[in-house]
């Protein structure tokens, strides 16, 4: 994604692609765990991702040489083999759109709270009304999901959001990593060694099973790893990068209002999902906190620049 494609036109239109891409990831991934385990649907997903960046690095020439191994080790452990096994189980267990509004909702959120005990991240009043508001609005979110009324999803969605803290938390110790590796490199790494910590967390938690090696023939499960690896991991992700490059963090992170109407969008309408007016309270709510953080963020970036 080098140059100008369309310029300013063409940027808003890779935007659009992405955010589409990733708000497109999330059902997918629950009918493949209809026939494969989650964890290890995973497993295979990262696998195949790591040797497709591996595909695109050695041809360029990117340096593969790890800088402070242990850093490295453990934001793979966090971002990947933490966030997913836990992201990929709670999205077998509870409604994709609601999903998908938890973890981009909250990651901005849990970005700040992790980011400050780091000394990254400074948590003022914006930043604090923005954590009350996320609460206020996962709270709304997980009304209708519990008691004797609920469709058993509260558990799903509290992965989710274990899910996301674990990934803020990697993504945060992988700051000082982005100035002295290739972000590729980076990719390759954090999502190789995230992959060999997912492969024994689904041994552990789901057992062993010589089926779900037949699973990955199976129509549905090659449509997820289609969508994940090829769409999230390679498409939306290259075009994050360039956007980065471009826009900057807050305009390219801007798809965590689309990406979750897409989600919530496609759940109700292919998959029946209930969204009720609490569940788009909290969409609402949780929205609002995102744009309270993202916004900070963005005139620190203006005064600094």
């Amino acid at each position: 994604m080098t140059g100008q494609p369309g310029g300013e036109g063409g940027r808003i239109a890779a935007f659009l692609v992405m955010a589409l891409i990733w708000g497109l990831t999330w059902l997918p991934t629950k009918v493949a765990a209809e026939v494969m385990s989650p964890i290890f649907l995973a497993v295979v997903r990262f696998a195949l991702a790591a040797l497709l960046y591996l595909l695109i690095i050695l041809p360029r020439g990117i340096s593969l040489r790890l800088e402070q191994p242990g850093r490295v080790v453990a934001a793979s452990l966090l971002i990947t083999t933490g966030c997913y096994s836990l992201l990929f189980w709670g999205v077998a267990h509870s409604p994709t759109g609601l999903s998908a509004v938890v973890n981009l909702a909250l990651l901005p959120i849990f970005v700040i709270l992790v980011g400050a005990l780091y000394g990254q991240e400074r948590v003022t009043g914006r930043r604090l009304g923005a954590i009350a508001l996320g609460l206020a609005g996962l709270l709304l979110l997980f009304s209708g999901r519990t008691g004797a009324g609920g469709d058993g999803a509260a558990l799903g969605l509290a992965a989710v959001a274990a899910g996301t803290l674990s990934y803020a938390w990697g993504a945060v110790i992988s700051r000082p990593l982005m100035r002295s590796m290739h972000p590729l490199a980076l990719a390759f790494w954090e999502t190789g060694l995230g992959a060999l910590g997912l492969l024994p967390v689904s041994l552990l938690i789901e057992g062993y099973d010589p089926g779900r090696l037949a699973a990955l023939g199976d129509g549905r499960t090659l449509l997820c790893l289609a969508v994940l690896v090829l769409g999230g991991s390679l498409g939306a992700f290259t075009i994050y990068l360039w956007l980065l490059r471009e826009w900057g963090a807050f305009r390219a992170g801007l798809y965590a209002f689309v990406s979750p109407v897409v989600a919530v969008a496609v759940g109700v309408a292919a998959a029946g999902e209930v969204f009720g007016r609490p569940e788009a309270l909290g969409m609402g709510v949780m929205l609002a906190a995102t744009a309270l953080a993202l916004t900070e963020r963005r005139k620190a970036l203006s005064r600094s620049s």
